[in-house]
């Protein structure tokens, strides 16, 4: 039979009442009566009951950890750090896939069954209104990699998209690229607004360069290498490409190569995220780092600071991006 709550109390020569203040935060209890009560759940094995924690406090501690992009490989980056960063707090994740929805009412629905804690939504590619309708339904919510805004209805914690689009432009310029192009990932996601948005400003005020540009049906290896496919097809490639996400460069470098070109030599190749698969040795791939650790670790404190005042003003915080040099672009002239 499992140890039970009114077994430590007898084990520890105290109450019941005073065995469950002494394992619910915050609640007030004797430190002579605490040593006593861990004393006698160390010798038993005993372990507090989650579920009886939420009933007696009002708080399960948990998160709804909602996202959209199980294809691409960063988000197992993504989960790993949301999952032991809320757990080194004391809190537990739960985890909400999209697919490919875009309606919050069946998420929302779900959360509410829960009952829980607060709200971090995890995505670069879905529209503000989104996160707010869990703002709207009364939850702590926290729009992580979200889109960027002076005045944000619900925190926001993320890059500047646009400038992550210059710096990728004013990239291929200083290598001498003429011909360059931007290989987004779906067109109407916020992020592909952006980085195009920021790309185009920065090659625009070059008159000499030439620019073109395309989308992919996914942040996905299988649609950046459809959408390159397509391109060689049609056969007109730019020297050069910003596409606009890892995973899209790294299909993109693998349609390429099948194709029977070189990277850098043939076509200059530079993504955004710097996920940890970007660094091997056989992929090498140059591009922007996106600050993942610090945008999760922001965003559990915004939550959290949300659970604790749910009056908190929304605010962006916002991280810088930096370029990562590895091999898929030409040197420096």
């Amino acid at each position: 039979m499992p140890v039970t709550l009114n077994d430590v109390a007898a084990r520890a020569g105290v109450s019941p009442s005073a065995v469950s203040r002494t394992f619910t935060e915050g609640a007030s209890v004797s430190q002579k009566t605490r040593h006593k009560v861990e004393k006698a759940a160390r010798e038993l094995g005993y372990t507090p009951s989650a579920l009886a924690s939420a009933l007696s406090t009002g708080r399960t501690k948990l998160i709804g950890l909602v996202s959209n992009n199980f294809h691409n490989p960063i988000f197992l980056q993504v989960f790993d750090l949301f999952t032991r960063h809320l757990q080194e707090r004391g809190l537990r994740p739960l985890l909400v896939n999209l697919s490919n929805e875009i309606d919050p009412a069946q998420s929302l629905r779900m959360l509410r069954q829960y009952s829980v804690d607060g709200v971090i939504v995890a995505s670069s590619t879905l529209p503000p209104h989104f996160a707010e309708a869990f703002k709207n339904a009364g939850m702590p919510v926290v729009h992580s990699f979200g889109r960027w805004s002076s005045s944000p209805n619900v925190n926001v914690v993320g890059i500047d998209n646009v400038t992550g689009g210059r710096i990728a432009a004013d990239t291929l310029i200083q290598r001498g690229y003429r011909r360059v192009a931007f290989l987004g990932g779906p067109e109407q996601a916020t992020s592909t607004i952006d980085r195009r948005a920021g790309f185009h400003e920065a090659i625009r005020a070059h008159p000499a360069m030439r620019y073109t540009e395309s989308f992919a049906s996914a942040y996905s290896f299988e649609a950046g290498r459809a959408e390159m496919q397509r391109l060689m097809a049609a056969g007109d490639l730019a020297e050069a490409y910003f596409c606009g996400d890892d995973v899209l460069s790294i299909g993109a470098m693998s349609a390429l190569k099948d194709g029977g070109l070189a990277i850098p030599d043939d076509v200059g190749i530079i993504g955004l995220n710097n996920m940890q698969i970007a660094g091997w040795e056989n992929i090498a791939l140059t591009t922007i780092h996106l600050p993942v650790k610090e945008i999760i670790q922001s965003s559990i404190e915004l939550v959290v600071s949300l659970m604790e005042d749910s009056e908190r003003h929304p605010e962006a915080r916002i991280f810088p991006c930096r370029l990562v040099e590895r091999k898929t672009l030409r040197p420096l002239p």
